[in-house]
């Protein structure tokens, strides 16, 4: 987001703790706080818009949202996908039923549901204190450069070491992701567009298969991988995790009440001006961040979390397992 900013030539402030890579953007202006207790730093002062990513808990973007209400014209929430309720099947608009948490339920991140249901209370808090100027960004799976999850750099930097690779069926199961880079520009033209209301904000345009993916990935970074597609029971019995050990895999005909979650129907962003670079040029972008030829030195940008992807013991392992299997 800063970066986007900063190419558009916008005035930017952060506000944050200070605790994380504070030497970052060293020409930007810097107000220290914390929104659980303090947001003193923000008394005074007054801007056309704000973004808020990190909003995890209602009384967290309530606090924020009520504390800028008198000063600022447009709030965007950085929300996700991950409120609906039923994740089964695709074409999930923003008018689905959500999750609500218990009445006094704790706040915590314990489960999709828990994170889903926080989220959804967070837009409500927001569009509350600041009514009809706030866009709430349902976000599916964000990836490229400074991504700590690993779910699509996984795939990026695995074929590019070439060799066999273990692949998930089914081929045919939806992919949904948004560069971030795509996600951020859009944001910023929405806020100055005052764009408001509630957007799922994933991509591409058209439906892309998890075939698709790979293939397209491996032509555009990994010419000497080999896919080698491995039978979605086979996987699931031998103890592979969806989405954690394999990115992007759901396990549909296993676990179909995920069959669905890349499915979410973003003709409203479409629409409000969404748009979205190649899948090869966002491997490739990925991939010369990960590698450190992009931005030596940032890879650590990002919370503390359990990569995704198999490790390449255990990899080999499922393989010598499949060829047997399948001999």
């Amino acid at each position: 987001m800063v970066e986007a900013a900063l190419a558009r030539g916008d005035d930017v402030t952060l506000m944050n703790r200070g605790l994380h890579r504070p030497g970052l953007f060293p020409d930007v202006e810097r107000l220290r706080g914390d929104r659980d207790g303090d947001l003193s730093a923000l008394a005074g002062r007054e801007w056309d818009a704000v973004v808020d990513t990190s909003g995890y808990f209602p009384r967290q973007v309530r606090g924020s949202a009520e504390a800028l209400a008198g000063r600022i014209g447009h709030y965007t929430f950085v929300s996700s996908g991950s409120v609906y309720v039923d994740h089964s099947t695709v074409g999930t608009t923003e008018d689905a039923r959500v999750h609500r948490p218990a009445r006094g339920a704790a706040e915590e991140l314990s489960s999709p549901e828990a994170y889903g249901g926080f989220k959804a209370l967070s837009e409500e808090a927001a569009e509350t204190a600041l009514p009809g100027r706030v866009l709430s960004v349902r976000a599916g799976l964000i990836v490229g450069p400074y991504d700590p999850t690993n779910r699509f750099t996984y795939w990026v930097t695995r074929l590019a070491r070439g060799g066999a690779v273990v692949a998930p069926e089914p081929q045919e199961q939806p992919v949904q992701l948004v560069h971030a880079r795509d996600l951020a520009d859009w944001l910023l033209d929405a806020a100055e567009r005052g764009v408001t209301g509630v957007m799922n904000a994933t991509g591409p345009a058209e439906p892309l298969t998890l075939g698709e993916t790979l293939e397209r990935l491996r032509g555009s970074v990994g010419p000497e991988a080999e896919l080698v597609w491995a039978d979605e029971r086979f996987l699931v019995d031998a103890g592979v995790e969806p989405f954690q050990d394999l990115p992007l895999w759901l396990a549909p005909t296993v676990d179909p009440d995920w069959a669905g979650f890349f499915g979410l129907d973003s003709s409203r962003a479409l629409a409000a001006g969404l748009r979205f670079r190649p899948l090869e040029e966002t491997a490739l972008h990925t991939l010369a961040w990960a590698t450190g030829t992009e931005a030596p030195g940032r890879k650590d940008v990002g919370a503390p979390l359990t990569p995704a992807g198999l490790d390449p013991v255990r990899e080999r392992e499922l393989l010598d397992a499949w060829r047997r299997e399948a001999a």
